[in-house]
């Protein structure tokens, strides 16, 4: 049996923990709950502790989950690969996407998100491991993206997200995130103005937070193991 609860209140601790020691602001880092796979009851009983940002990979499960929490105040985030005809319903129903990166993908979220609907804030998603498994950009193309899209009126362009390579030293996994920061950096130097990173999850948030994560990804110590997926 998972207790939701204390479960949020040992990630929270964790993240305070970390805001300390790498001598960050207290609540300088938003913690976003991961719900894939996990059902709509257990994101309400996350959401009864306090937990205001819900993360979802898929968008047809997401949107499932929206409309049986509709009642709820939930900022809403997308973290999964995109898709060009998923891009509409993506620029409707949430209020971040981590995981942008191409230029299509960032037009269509563009031309997309309604009107009357605040600008869609997006973060554009590293590869800088080479990993072919996994999207993202190097930092070449990253730059190269953020330039063509700057004028872009629908959407807001924060920052950057990254899921690096797992590896059992803690300070290499570091060394991952201090790339990520220092790109920040680099390109606000260029006269952009991006304030988001999204990266660490369970087993890394320490090392991502002493490396400026302004945004941690956290499901498996919320929620616990993924239930199996169900099968025919």
């Amino acid at each position: 049996m998972i207790d939701l609860a204390e479960n949020y209140r040992k990630v929270s601790d964790r993240i305070r923990m970390a805001e300390v020691n790498a001598g960050r602001e207290p609540g300088s880092v938003q913690l976003v709950a991961v719900g894939k796979i996990h059902p709509a009851s257990a994101i309400r009983e996350l959401a009864a502790c306090g937990q205001r940002a819900f993360a979802e990979n898929f968008v047809q499960e997401a949107i499932g989950k929206q409309h049986e929490l509709e009642d709820l105040q939930i900022e809403w985030h997308f973290i999964g690969s995109i898709q060009s005809n998923k891009t509409r319903q993506i620029a409707s129903n949430f209020s971040w996407v981590h995981s942008v990166d191409r230029f299509k993908i960032a037009a269509r979220l563009n031309q997309q998100r309604p009107a009357d609907f605040p600008p869609l804030n997006i973060c554009l998603q590293l590869n800088l491991q080479d990993e072919e498994t996994k999207s993202g950009l190097s930092a070449k193309s990253a730059i190269k993206l953020l330039d063509q899209i700057h004028d872009f009126e629908r959407i807001r362009v924060r920052g950057f997200m990254i899921v690096p390579k797992p590896v059992s030293n803690p300070s290499e996994q570091q060394a991952i995130f201090a790339e990520v920061k220092k790109l920040l950096e680099q390109v606000n130097s260029l006269g952009h103005t991006l304030d988001t990173l999204s990266m660490g999850m369970t087993d890394d948030l320490e090392q991502a937070v002493a490396e400026g994560a302004t945004h941690v990804r956290i499901g498996t110590a919320l929620f616990g193991p993924r239930p199996p997926k169900k099968t025919m």
